[in-house]
């Protein structure tokens, strides 16, 4: 049983991987049998990791159609968004009003670092998918340590348990969201470190919606016509 437990988180490790670094495109359907000959092991495993991807959001199954990669609509991109928004907009307002100076110090160090990574990318036709996985990766954390610098380890927990800043990065794998201004990280934390409230809800929101109408633009006709391709098959 711990075996094939095992087995499957390896599974799923893997799996997740390929889809955040864009080696699984949005929409591409996921052959269990495929994959379980890929990793060497037996479908159960492979079955298992699948439908914890799914219960995640990363991918979906249907009748007649299989299991696929999911391919969100503008609508659902929209609803993300959204989400993200709600969640980080608070998680800004309580670490404005909570955060130490030892706090403060922390998040201008990893907004800095995050600005060098993003900055780094900027501007390549083609860009190593390992990089760029491990920045958005370090992106996540400085996010969740906006959270856990507001002292509300629920919130936290819920922004992580969401997975908006993962759907994010798709989003921007996908719809090659357009590069992101030199000082974008920095003056978002030097906005929260000023600790007004109003001014860190106001720096977030504009943060997180930066680049949202292109991703819209860019994914929803594809996820159309992905749509339409799967009635027509299933005819």
């Amino acid at each position: 049983m711990n075996q094939r437990i095992s087995l499957a988180e390896h599974a799923y490790d893997i799996i997740r991987d390929r889809i955040l670094k864009g080696e699984i495109a949005l929409g591409a359907p996921l052959s269990r049998r495929k994959l379980a000959v890929e990793l060497g092991m037996s479908l159960l495993p492979v079955a298992e990791a699948l439908q914890s991807l799914e219960r995640d959001g990363l991918v979906e199954s249907r009748p007649r159609v299989g299991t696929r990669v999911c391919m969100p609509t503008a609508e659902q991109i929209e609803e993300r968004y959204e989400i993200r928004e709600a969640l980080e907009s608070q998680a800004a307002r309580l670490y404005a009003a909570r955060a130490t100076l030892r706090d403060k110090r922390e998040l201008s160090r990893m907004a800095e670092h995050m600005d060098a990574l993003f900055n780094r990318s900027a501007g390549g036709d083609k860009q190593d998918r390992d990089f760029l996985y491990a920045q958005h990766s370090y992106h996540l954390d400085l996010h969740l340590r906006i959270a856990e610098y507001a002292r509300c380890p629920a919130l936290r927990a819920l922004i992580e348990k969401n997975h908006v800043l993962i759907f994010n990065w798709l989003f921007d794998v996908a719809a090659h969201r357009p590069p992101l201004p030199r000082r974008f990280h920095r003056d978002l934390i030097e906005a929260l470190n000023r600790g007004k409230i109003e001014i860190a809800d106001r720096a977030m929101r504009e943060h997180v919606r930066y680049g949202r109408e292109a991703v819209v633009q860019n994914i929803g006709p594809r996820a159309k016509r992905l749509r339409f391709e799967r009635v027509k098959s299933a005819l």
